[in-house]
Protein backbone atom coordinates (compact mmCIF):
# COMPACT_ATOMS: atom_id res chain seq x y z
CA UNK A 1 0.00 0.00 0.00
CA UNK A 2 1.57 3.33 -1.00
CA UNK A 3 2.91 5.42 1.83
CA UNK A 4 1.62 8.58 0.16
CA UNK A 5 -1.95 7.33 0.47
CA UNK A 6 -1.81 6.85 4.24
CA UNK A 7 -4.49 8.64 6.28
CA UNK A 8 -5.63 8.41 9.89
CA UNK A 9 -8.82 6.62 8.86
CA UNK A 10 -6.83 4.15 6.77
CA UNK A 11 -4.49 3.49 9.70
CA UNK A 12 -7.39 2.90 12.10
CA UNK A 13 -9.24 0.65 9.66
CA UNK A 14 -6.07 -1.37 9.09
CA UNK A 15 -5.57 -1.66 12.86
CA UNK A 16 -9.14 -2.89 13.19
CA UNK A 17 -8.52 -5.53 10.51
CA UNK A 18 -5.29 -6.55 12.23
CA UNK A 19 -6.95 -6.93 15.63
CA UNK A 20 -9.79 -8.92 14.07
CA UNK A 21 -7.26 -11.31 12.57
CA UNK A 22 -4.55 -11.51 15.25
CA UNK A 23 -5.99 -10.16 18.50
CA UNK A 24 -5.34 -7.02 20.50
CA UNK A 25 -2.24 -8.33 22.34
CA UNK A 26 -0.43 -8.72 19.00
CA UNK A 27 -1.02 -5.13 17.89
CA UNK A 28 2.11 -2.96 17.82
CA UNK A 29 3.02 0.06 15.72
CA UNK A 30 5.77 -1.96 14.03
CA UNK A 31 3.46 -4.85 13.13
CA UNK A 32 0.72 -2.49 11.96
CA UNK A 33 3.25 -0.67 9.79
CA UNK A 34 4.33 -3.96 8.23
CA UNK A 35 0.66 -4.81 7.66
CA UNK A 36 0.29 -1.53 5.77
CA UNK A 37 3.60 -1.92 3.93
CA UNK A 38 5.27 1.06 5.62
CA UNK A 39 7.73 1.65 8.44
CA UNK A 40 6.13 1.79 11.86
CA UNK A 41 7.42 5.33 12.34
CA UNK A 42 5.28 6.49 9.40
CA UNK A 43 2.17 5.83 11.47
CA UNK A 44 3.07 8.47 14.04
CA UNK A 45 2.14 11.18 11.54
CA UNK A 46 -1.46 10.01 11.89
CA UNK A 47 -1.66 8.63 15.45
CA UNK A 48 0.77 10.19 17.94
CA UNK A 49 1.21 7.08 20.11
CA UNK A 50 -0.13 3.62 20.91
CA UNK A 51 -2.73 5.03 23.33
CA UNK A 52 -4.15 7.25 20.59
CA UNK A 53 -4.30 4.22 18.30
CA UNK A 54 -6.32 2.27 20.88
CA UNK A 55 -8.66 5.21 21.46
CA UNK A 56 -9.09 5.44 17.69
CA UNK A 57 -10.12 1.79 17.49
CA UNK A 58 -12.91 2.41 19.99
CA UNK A 59 -14.01 5.49 18.05
CA UNK A 60 -14.15 3.56 14.77
CA UNK A 61 -16.34 0.83 16.24
CA UNK A 62 -18.67 3.36 17.89
CA UNK A 63 -18.89 5.32 14.63
CA UNK A 64 -19.95 2.09 12.91
CA UNK A 65 -22.72 1.70 15.46
CA UNK A 66 -23.81 5.30 14.85
CA UNK A 67 -23.71 4.98 11.06
CA UNK A 68 -27.17 3.46 10.63
CA UNK A 69 -28.83 5.49 13.35
CA UNK A 70 -31.72 7.60 12.09
CA UNK A 71 -32.46 11.06 13.37
CA UNK A 72 -35.23 11.10 16.02
CA UNK A 73 -38.75 11.89 14.83
CA UNK A 74 -39.41 15.61 15.38
CA UNK A 75 -42.05 16.60 17.88
CA UNK A 76 -42.26 13.22 19.59
CA UNK A 77 -41.40 13.09 23.29
CA UNK A 78 -40.68 9.37 23.11
CA UNK A 79 -38.38 9.57 20.07
CA UNK A 80 -35.34 8.97 22.26
CA UNK A 81 -36.63 5.50 23.21
CA UNK A 82 -36.48 4.14 19.66
CA UNK A 83 -33.17 5.93 19.14
CA UNK A 84 -31.57 4.34 22.17
CA UNK A 85 -32.94 0.93 21.18
CA UNK A 86 -31.43 1.26 17.70
CA UNK A 87 -28.13 2.37 19.19
CA UNK A 88 -27.95 -0.62 21.55
CA UNK A 89 -28.63 -3.08 18.74
CA UNK A 90 -26.22 -1.28 16.41
CA UNK A 91 -23.49 -1.28 19.06
CA UNK A 92 -23.96 -5.00 19.70
CA UNK A 93 -23.69 -5.74 15.96
CA UNK A 94 -20.55 -3.60 15.61
CA UNK A 95 -18.89 -5.25 18.61
CA UNK A 96 -19.73 -8.77 17.44
CA UNK A 97 -18.17 -7.87 14.08
CA UNK A 98 -14.98 -6.70 15.87
CA UNK A 99 -14.77 -8.73 19.10
CA UNK A 100 -11.07 -8.00 19.50
CA UNK A 101 -11.95 -4.41 20.42
CA UNK A 102 -14.44 -5.42 23.12
CA UNK A 103 -11.99 -5.08 26.05
CA UNK A 104 -11.09 -1.57 24.88
CA UNK A 105 -14.69 -0.36 24.70
CA UNK A 106 -15.12 -1.13 28.40
CA UNK A 107 -12.10 0.89 29.50
CA UNK A 108 -11.35 3.68 27.02
CA UNK A 109 -13.33 6.87 26.34
CA UNK A 110 -15.17 7.74 23.15
CA UNK A 111 -13.67 10.96 21.89
CA UNK A 112 -14.09 11.26 18.12
CA UNK A 113 -15.85 14.42 16.89
CA UNK A 114 -18.59 12.40 15.15
CA UNK A 115 -19.33 10.38 18.30
CA UNK A 116 -19.37 13.50 20.46
CA UNK A 117 -21.72 15.28 18.05
CA UNK A 118 -24.08 12.30 18.05
CA UNK A 119 -24.03 12.17 21.86
CA UNK A 120 -24.80 15.89 22.00
CA UNK A 121 -27.84 15.37 19.73
CA UNK A 122 -29.05 12.52 21.94
CA UNK A 123 -28.86 14.64 25.04
CA UNK A 124 -30.63 17.56 23.35
CA UNK A 125 -33.50 15.34 22.21
CA UNK A 126 -33.84 13.69 25.61
CA UNK A 127 -33.81 16.99 27.46
CA UNK A 128 -36.41 18.40 25.04
CA UNK A 129 -38.59 15.43 26.01
CA UNK A 130 -38.35 16.56 29.64
CA UNK A 131 -35.56 14.33 30.91
CA UNK A 132 -33.10 15.97 33.31
CA UNK A 133 -29.53 16.01 32.04
CA UNK A 134 -28.35 13.56 34.70
CA UNK A 135 -31.14 11.09 33.89
CA UNK A 136 -30.34 11.35 30.16
CA UNK A 137 -26.67 10.61 30.80
CA UNK A 138 -27.65 7.68 33.03
CA UNK A 139 -29.73 6.17 30.24
CA UNK A 140 -26.94 6.50 27.65
CA UNK A 141 -24.32 5.07 30.00
CA UNK A 142 -26.48 2.21 31.30
CA UNK A 143 -27.45 1.09 27.79
CA UNK A 144 -23.87 1.30 26.53
CA UNK A 145 -22.42 -0.48 29.56
CA UNK A 146 -25.03 -3.24 29.45
CA UNK A 147 -24.49 -3.73 25.72
CA UNK A 148 -20.72 -3.99 26.06
CA UNK A 149 -20.92 -6.43 28.98
CA UNK A 150 -23.58 -8.59 27.37
CA UNK A 151 -21.70 -8.72 24.08
CA UNK A 152 -18.44 -9.61 25.81
CA UNK A 153 -20.20 -12.57 27.44
CA UNK A 154 -21.79 -13.46 24.12
CA UNK A 155 -18.50 -13.43 22.25
CA UNK A 156 -17.03 -15.70 24.91
CA UNK A 157 -13.45 -15.19 23.75
CA UNK A 158 -11.68 -12.56 21.71
CA UNK A 159 -9.01 -12.97 19.01
CA UNK A 160 -5.67 -13.60 20.66
CA UNK A 161 -7.31 -15.22 23.69
CA UNK A 162 -8.46 -18.52 22.29
CA UNK A 163 -8.58 -20.60 25.46
CA UNK A 164 -11.98 -22.34 25.46
CA UNK A 165 -14.37 -20.86 27.98
CA UNK A 166 -16.39 -23.17 30.25
CA UNK A 167 -19.55 -24.18 28.44
CA UNK A 168 -22.75 -25.32 30.12
CA UNK A 169 -23.42 -27.56 27.11
CA UNK A 170 -20.34 -29.67 27.83
CA UNK A 171 -20.95 -29.99 31.56
CA UNK A 172 -21.76 -33.48 32.82
CA UNK A 173 -24.92 -32.64 34.73
CA UNK A 174 -26.73 -35.16 36.90
CA UNK A 175 -30.44 -34.58 36.07
CA UNK A 176 -31.40 -35.71 39.56
CA UNK A 177 -29.16 -33.16 41.29
CA UNK A 178 -29.53 -30.44 38.62
CA UNK A 179 -32.95 -30.98 37.01
CA UNK A 180 -33.41 -27.35 35.94
CA UNK A 181 -29.94 -26.92 34.48
CA UNK A 182 -30.21 -30.26 32.68
CA UNK A 183 -33.48 -29.07 31.16
CA UNK A 184 -31.83 -25.82 30.06
CA UNK A 185 -29.15 -27.81 28.23
CA UNK A 186 -31.72 -30.10 26.65
CA UNK A 187 -34.20 -27.40 25.58
CA UNK A 188 -31.90 -24.35 25.16
CA UNK A 189 -34.41 -22.35 27.22
CA UNK A 190 -32.98 -18.95 28.06
CA UNK A 191 -29.77 -19.47 26.08
CA UNK A 192 -30.52 -17.36 23.01
CA UNK A 193 -28.29 -14.28 23.28
CA UNK A 194 -30.19 -12.28 20.67
CA UNK A 195 -33.65 -12.60 22.20
CA UNK A 196 -32.24 -12.12 25.73
CA UNK A 197 -30.49 -8.94 24.66
CA UNK A 198 -33.54 -7.50 22.88
CA UNK A 199 -35.79 -8.26 25.85
CA UNK A 200 -33.38 -6.73 28.37
CA UNK A 201 -32.97 -3.53 26.32
CA UNK A 202 -36.74 -3.16 26.09
CA UNK A 203 -37.11 -3.73 29.84
CA UNK A 204 -34.43 -1.17 30.65
CA UNK A 205 -35.95 1.46 28.38
CA UNK A 206 -39.47 0.73 29.62
CA UNK A 207 -38.23 1.15 33.18
CA UNK A 208 -36.79 4.56 32.40
CA UNK A 209 -39.99 5.62 30.62
CA UNK A 210 -42.07 4.53 33.63
CA UNK A 211 -39.72 6.38 35.96
CA UNK A 212 -40.75 9.56 34.18
CA UNK A 213 -38.79 12.75 33.88
CA UNK A 214 -37.93 13.28 37.52
CA UNK A 215 -34.61 12.70 39.17
CA UNK A 216 -33.86 9.36 40.74
CA UNK A 217 -35.28 8.91 44.25
CA UNK A 218 -32.40 9.17 46.73
CA UNK A 219 -31.65 6.15 48.87
CA UNK A 220 -32.83 6.42 52.49
CA UNK A 221 -30.13 7.24 55.02
CA UNK A 222 -28.29 4.30 56.54
CA UNK A 223 -29.28 4.17 60.24
CA UNK A 224 -26.06 2.34 61.04
CA UNK A 225 -23.87 5.05 59.56
CA UNK A 226 -21.84 7.07 62.04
Amino acid sequence: MPKAGLTRQLVLDAALDYVDAHGLPQLTMRKLGAHLGVEGMALYRHVPNKAALLDGLVDRVIETAFAGLREPAPGRDDAWVAWMREFAHGLRAALLAHPGVLPLTATRPVSSPDALRMSERWLAVMRAAGLPLGRAMDIVNVLATFTIGHTLAEAGSTPGHEEPAPDLDTADLDPVEFPNLAEVVATRAGLDFGSRFAQAVDILLDGYVRAGTGSATPAPPDPTAG
